[in-house]
């Protein structure tokens, strides 16, 4: 499967404090799945709706590009909570593999450090 071309930001968002990008979470790029990387807005320009703006460009570059599901990944620890409930809203549910540490499946019973390398994984159908 070829990969998916990288999607560029919106101008108006290449001149905020957003980033984006497509990445490679194994289990997504076996599957075709565009993930959306390290979606960072500043907490000044937050409750703008620039992230939804920039998860919605997302949606349809990946749509454009014949894909069906995008998906992302939010950490697990108090930090992340707000990214956790926003993901949510804009319907991304887990994947159904788990939690990864340093893009390593996390096995029952392991120890893991709650760190910003703990994620989970999630998709939306677009």
């Amino acid at each position: 499967m070829t990969a998916v071309e990288p999607c560029r930001l919106p101008r108006a968002a290449r001149k905020c404090s957003a980033t984006g990008r497509w990445f490679g979470y194994q289990p997504f790029a076996k599957s075709g799945i565009p993930e959306i990387n390290n979606l960072v807005v500043a907490e000044q320009v937050r409750r703008r709706g620039l992230g939804t703006r920039l998860i919605g460009h997302f949606e349809r570059c990946a749509l454009e590009a014949g894909r069906s599901m995008i998906g992302i990944g939010v950490g697990l620890y108090a930090d992340y909570g707000a990214a956790q409930r926003f993901y949510a809203k804009l319907g991304y549910r887990p994947d159904g593999l788990g939690i990864t540490y340093r893009g390593v499946p996390v096995p029952p019973g392991a120890v893991v450090r709650a760190d910003d390398e703990l994620i989970l994984w999630l998709t939306k159908t677009v």
